[in-house]
């Protein structure tokens, strides 16, 4: 299991990609938590297998139909064990 964290940027508030991104993850096996930040940004947390929470980091950088991501900054974590994908 690993763990990343993402702050993604762009035009992402205001257009499903907390809850697009939580619907990706529960489809892909991720555990985790998407929220949005006072500047405007997303940042998520997402753990799980290596090949799904790597699947999880390049759809940040597509978001849904109406995001317009400009960049996605990765950080890798220690793994906590959460469990579910909740949206703040």
């Amino acid at each position: 299991m690993i763990r990343r964290r993402v702050v993604v940027r762009g035009l992402v508030q205001g257009v499903g990609f907390r809850f697009s991104c939580a619907d990706a993850a529960q489809r892909a096996g991720v555990r985790g938590w998407a929220a949005n930040r006072p500047d405007g940004t997303v940042e998520a947390v997402f753990e799980g297998a290596p090949d799904a929470v790597a699947a999880m980091v390049r759809w940040c950088g597509r978001g849904p139909r109406y995001a317009e991501v400009t960049g996605v900054d990765v950080h890798e974590e220690e793994p906590e064990g959460l469990a579910g994908f909740d949206t703040f």
